[in-house]
């Protein structure tokens, strides 16, 4: 990982990772074989661009963050890894999303702890948050099905 010398560059970094999940979830959805998933997917990749969008309006001082309690099923630390295939069930791409985006947090809250200066702790918590609303999203449909 590149070194944050701005929040310009952390958000930036926010973003482009957002773009890659996107296009990873299009090209999955590309060659998915249920149709259930194949819906899924592309969902998942809509949701990433509105993640990226809401970042870049972030970014653009058009956007605020608002500090908010986000809580957690504790699901995405108790269910095994799942490697995304062509054949895959709507449970599994719940399974394999929620541990993605678990992953994302952990290094947001990582990255939180890490930092020295509190504008970007405060940045960084907010990025954690928000990957933790979408674990949470993930969590609960994975509990319903």
């Amino acid at each position: 990982m590149t070194p944050f010398n701005s929040i310009r560059d952390i958000l930036n970094y926010a973003i482009e990772d957002e773009s890659r999940a996107q296009s990873f979830y299009e090209k999955l959805a590309g060659i998915a074989k249920k149709e259930d998933v194949k819906a899924a997917l592309t969902k998942f990749a809509l949701d990433e661009l509105r993640h990226k969008l809401r970042l870049e309006g972030v970014r653009d001082g058009d956007v605020i963050f608002e500090d908010e309690e986000v809580g957690s099923l504790g699901i995405a630390n108790t269910i095994q890894e799942v490697k995304p295939h062509a054949d895959m069930s709507y449970k599994e791409l719940l399974a394999f999303a929620m541990r993605k985006e678990n992953q994302a947090y952990r290094l947001y809250s990582q990255l939180a702890q890490s930092a020295k200066e509190p504008h970007i702790r405060e940045l960084f918590t907010h990025l954690a948050q928000e990957e933790a609303q979408h674990k949470l999203k993930l969590e609960i449909e994975y509990d319903l099905t």
